[in-house]
């Protein structure tokens, strides 16, 4: 059996502070950039042109926090559950630096005033689930991995929510909220103060903090509050002074507040979707951004002011003006409360596919890691109200070239009445997206458990089989376009099976689509899709079948199949008899469609286990123990878009198709190779710093030559004359920049025609090297400057 060796679990999807699929937490560089966690990375994205610029890799675990360096506002911190904080130069993507603190990190602060300090919140070494605020003194040390020693204890219990705790006026004293407990530490003073609030209220209001922010030019810190309410407190510093206003709009618990640089507004935000800025000491004005799609997690401002950040629940960034207009919006994996439907992959845009906003699917882009759209599969308006059935999309499928998708949505109102519709969408080449074809209304009596479509390429017709508990499973198929304009092609039953009367769990066709299997509770039961006969049953040892996948290529000849009696078993289609079985308890199995690979996701003590291997070979061809927490029952394999020239045996099976899944927590995870990390590394991290300053004009000319040009022979005194390359950018970028920025004339001009010569080499004579002098370019470059 291979163990995992050089193979990682990596996180995918977007941006995403406690890492379920987007960042709860962004912070702006400039107004240029944002800075956010995602998974293991930290991602640099445009605030004009939404793209990610850089995808900053090093920590080995999740990132936790970002924060700009005070004294360099070039420069951003990251701190990550690994235990490290890592020093990044965030516009050129270089990791300058790694302090290796030694504990688990979940949050991270810095003020101007406390410099070469840094705090964070680690758990206490006796027990996880409480944290303390501890102060870290970074080393002076010119090497890149340094190990910090010298840590000060600031406040014992707190938080680890990174918005309940914040650094008061010029870092003045330290704030931070848990419980019913406010606790402000005065550093010059070197005391804490401390103040309670009772649970309930007279009115029944929830007391408990949720968040904080401090004024950053006034003694002031405002705290969010589980009824919605948020609190004004001052005086503070005098532990029986302190007095609070109270200021009510939000109906649900503040999830984040925030000042603005300058602290004329306030803004808060929470599960209403609506961020709102109060205005600081005129609080009776508000204005309001409505309708932003998901609950507001976290909150952030440029510090010139101009732009605002909103993340959501919905692994979704909001950028917005100072004038309360949206600018932008970061889009990852969309998140919500379940996957019900199956992990697909589209077969014409190879996006990953799978349940997106309530009554949506989503079409993700795995390569560019960017959502490309939503379908509306309901067509309804979703009402956000606790108690309200309303449809969900629980099944979707699509047929082999992308050109159908069918979908099944369910409504339970009443325990006795299920609304079930099936829809078949066409793919529309103009539009390019899916148009519903053909709604069928109560295609089953009960719940529908299982659908796909038959993927033989010689079938003239396109079939689906849709499987359900009302102890049927039906045929649908393609029947061609009339002859009149109006009406296209439409879908019909073209057959009902049953057996026994028992009732169906699953179902799928073989490679070839000449073979359908349907299991009947412990029956396995096999059809031809020609004429829907009955060829054979197979037998299992005792348990009802949970998953059926037939085996790939020139492993076609098998079938396999799970049971509620941990039981994995392997039938040989050609002898129909049991090929083997093994004790196994498998919540996920599926087969690997441009590979004879099978994968088995087992659960086992609390975690899940993920065996690869081939249905003909009983040694496994990889394991990996422990991939995740929880049980796994989402996955698909996505094909490459190159293939991975991978030698090693722990990664071969990830020559053709990458292997993603979805946990129990929401995570979107996925294999990468020790080669693919190292050539991602290798493409965003540049070794010399020298080297990685911004092309601007003057780099160029400044710049030194690059060594291979002076090795370089030429064995000709003969040489044709090259042209010279028009439209060169750096060209253009110097003629064009204002001539009041530019040095003298006399100093540009002897560099920018050295920067003109072009070596010309022969091959019949070594060491010598000829250079031709332009005059011509040499007199339109000082016509331009002059």
């Amino acid at each position: 059996m291979v163990e995992h060796g050089d193979i990682r679990v990596v996180h995918r999807g977007g941006i995403a502070r406690y890492c379920r699929f987007l960042c709860e937490r962004g912070i702006f560089c400039c107004c240029r950039f944002l800075l956010c966690g995602s998974g293991y990375e930290v991602k640099v994205f445009s605030t004009s042109t939404e793209e990610c610029i850089h995808d900053l890799r090093a920590h080995t675990d999740l990132v936790t926090g970002v924060l700009l360096r005070p004294s360099n506002h070039l420069q951003a911190y990251s701190c990550s559950t690994d235990g490290t904080v890592r020093l990044w130069d965030y516009t050129d993507g270089i990791l300058i630096k790694t302090y290796v603190i030694g504990y688990p990190i979940y949050s991270i602060y810095t003020s101007a005033n406390h410099s070469g300090v840094l705090f964070v919140v680690t758990p206490t070494s006796d027990k996880r689930s409480e944290f303390q605020l501890v102060a870290v003194h970074l080393p002076q040390s010119g090497d890149q991995l340094v190990e910090a020693r010298e840590f000060s204890a600031v406040l014992s219990d707190v938080s680890s929510n990174p918005a309940a705790t914040s650094f008061g006026r010029g870092g003045e004293y330290i704030a931070s909220a848990k419980g019913l407990q406010l606790e402000v530490y005065f550093f010059k003073k070197q005391k804490p103060y401390r103040f309670f609030l009772k649970e309930d209220n007279k009115k029944g209001g929830k007391n408990t903090f949720t968040c904080l922010a401090c004024h950053p030019k006034d003694d002031c810190i405002a705290t969010g509050h589980e009824d919605g309410k948020i609190r004004l407190w001052r005086n503070f510093n005098h532990k029986k002074e302190y007095t609070y206003t109270t200021l009510h709009w939000h109906h649900s618990a503040v999830s984040s507040l925030c000042f603005t640089p300058e602290g004329t507004n306030l803004l808060s935000g929470g599960i209403e979707s609506v961020l709102v800025q109060w205005r600081y000491n005129q609080e009776s004005q508000r204005d309001f951004l409505p309708r932003l799609g998901a609950a507001i997690t976290h909150i952030a401002v440029s510090p010139d002011g101009a732009l605002f950040c909103t993340s959501h629940s919905d692994n979704k960034i909001t950028i917005i003006r100072s004038s309360i207009q949206v600018s932008a919006v970061i889009q990852g994996l969309v998140k919500g409360d379940s996957v019900r439907t199956d992990l697909m992959v589209d077969p014409r845009s190879k996006a990953l596919v799978l349940n997106g906003k309530p009554g949506h699917l989503q079409f993700y882009s795995l390569q560019r890691d960017k959502l490309l759209y939503n379908l509306d599969i309901v067509q309804q308006e979703y009402i956000h109200q606790s108690g309200l059935e309303q449809f969900e999309v629980v099944k979707a499928a699509f047929d082999a070239y992308g050109n159908w998708l069918a979908t099944v949505e369910e409504r339970k109102q009443k325990p006795t009445e299920l609304e079930l519709n099936l829809k078949l969408w066409a793919f529309d080449e103009q539009t390019q997206s899916f148009m519903l074809n053909t709604t069928i209304s109560a295609p089953h009596e009960a719940r529908i458990t299982a659908m796909c479509f038959c993927h033989s390429t010689d079938s003239q017709t396109t079939v689906l089989v849709s499987v359900s508990k009302d102890g049927h499973f039906k045929a649908w198929q393609l029947a061609p376009a009339t002859h009149t304009e109006d009406e296209g092609p439409s879908w019909s039953c073209d057959f009902v099976g049953a057996y026994h009367s028992l009732v169906p769990e699953c179902c799928c066709f073989s490679a070839d689509g000449s073979l359908l299997a349907v299991s009947f509770q412990e029956v396995v039961t096999v059809w031809s899709p020609a004429s829907w006969e009955l060829l054979t049953t197979l037998s299992q040892p005792p348990g009802a079948i949970r998953n059926l996948c037939f085996g790939q290529l020139t492993c076609s000849k098998y079938l396999l199949g799970t049971t509620d009696k941990n039981l994995l078993c392997c039938w040989n289609l050609l002898t129909c008899s049991l090929e083997w079985s093994t004790s196994m308890d498998v919540s996920l199995l599926l087969s690997d469609p441009f590979s004879e690979n099978m994968a088995a996701f087992c659960c086992q003590a609390g975690c899940t286990d993920l065996f690869v291997f081939k249905p003909s070979e009983p040694r496994p061809l990889f394991s990996h123990k422990a991939v995740c927490l929880g049980k796994v029952t989402r996955a698909v394999f996505a094909p490459r878009e190159k293939m991975l020239e991978s030698c090693e045996e722990t990664s071969q099976w990830l020559n053709h198709s990458q292997l993603y899944f979805v946990t129990q927590y929401m995570d979107l995870l996925t294999f990468t190779t020790k080669a693919e990390e190292d050539r991602l590394m290798a493409s965003s991290k540049q070794l010399v710093i020298s080297d990685s300053v911004a092309m601007t004009p003057f780099s160029v000319l400044l710049g030194k030559r690059s060594q291979q040009e002076g090795q370089e022979a030429a064995s000709s005194l003969l040489a044709e004359r090259t042209q010279l390359p028009q439209g060169s950018a750096a060209v253009r970028e110097l003629l064009q920049t204002p001539a009041h920025v530019l040095p003298s004339t006399s100093f540009l001009c002897s560099m920018f025609v050295e920067s003109l010569l072009i070596s010309v080499t022969d091959n019949r004579k070594k060491g010598r090297t000829i250079y031709n002098y332009f005059i011509v370019a040499q007199q339109h470059f000082m016509s331009k400057i002059e």
